[in-house]
């Protein structure tokens, strides 16, 4: 069996995924201590900081994504006083040579660490960015909705009855989500006008909902921009969207 001096540094790598992380653990000369993988759980970070740990002091680690597969490790890891380092990805050369593979990209994360290839700042995952980012996710949402929304609309518009076609057809978009959400629709002989009335009132005021909620995520993230980094907003051309796009892009690196 062989004896593993546990008193000198070593640096981890970490290959992150939906259920599973692949760890790796080299030394200080790039040498494999061992591979390994843990559920992607608060027990499964514990659990990978131990095994880690167990091989000596920890110098690093390097996580891949830890803005999305990895944040949860990345703030566990940084909470302890680990220092995590963002790895954008694997060696490509490496992964052309031995094909793809969990425990190679593990290995390649912690020597990209310990080499100083990877240097990245790894996101936090808290505070006022990864809020914005959360806020952003959710504006994007509601936009490409009501987009989709908007659009069924102006086709039901084009094939209503001639009367709500020749009332709505040359409107705006927004005359139109505000003459389409008055209408009220009534039962009557014809059936297809009756429905085609309700499914225009239903869009329109689908849109107008979402108008809504967009404007409650405005409000929220433009106080967190100024909060965060007022003078991005004296940019020129850079309202509150561009500007929580731009910290989200810088990470925690504001």
């Amino acid at each position: 069996m062989a004896i593993v001096d546990t008193t000198r540094p070593i640096t981890g790598g970490v290959d992150t995924h939906l259920d599973v992380h692949v760890a790796a653990a080299i030394d200080s000369v790039g040498g494999l201590l061992g591979v390994e993988s843990f559920p992607t759980t608060p027990a499964g970070y514990h659990a990978l900081a131990g095994w880690l740990e167990s091989f000596g002091p920890i110098e690093r680690v390097g996580v891949e994504g830890t803005g999305t597969y990895g944040a949860g490790l990345a703030r566990h890891l940084a909470a302890t006083g680990i220092a995590v380092v963002e790895v954008d990805r694997p060696n490509r050369q490496e992964r052309r040579r031995n094909g793809k593979s969990d425990e190679l990209d593990a290995i390649e994360a912690a020597r990209g660490a310990l080499s100083g290839r990877a240097k990245g700042h790894a996101k936090g995952g808290t505070g006022n960015v990864e809020a914005l980012r959360a806020l952003l996710v959710a504006k994007r949402s509601a936009r490409s909705i009501r987009i989709r929304t908007t659009g069924q609309l102006r086709h039901l518009v084009i094939t209503a009855p001639d009367d709500l076609r020749a009332r709505l057809t040359e409107l705006t978009a927004k005359a139109l989500i505000t003459e389409a959400a008055a209408l009220r629709a009534r039962p009557g002989s014809d059936p297809v006008r009756y429905a085609t009335k309700t499914a225009i009132v239903t869009l329109a005021r689908r849109v107008q909902a979402i108008n809504a909620e967009i404007a409650v995520l405005d409000r929220h993230i433009d106080t967190l921009v100024r909060a965060t980094a007022p003078n991005l907003l004296d940019v020129y051309g850079v309202g509150a969207d561009t500007a929580a796009i731009l910290l989200v892009a810088a990470g925690d690196n504001a």
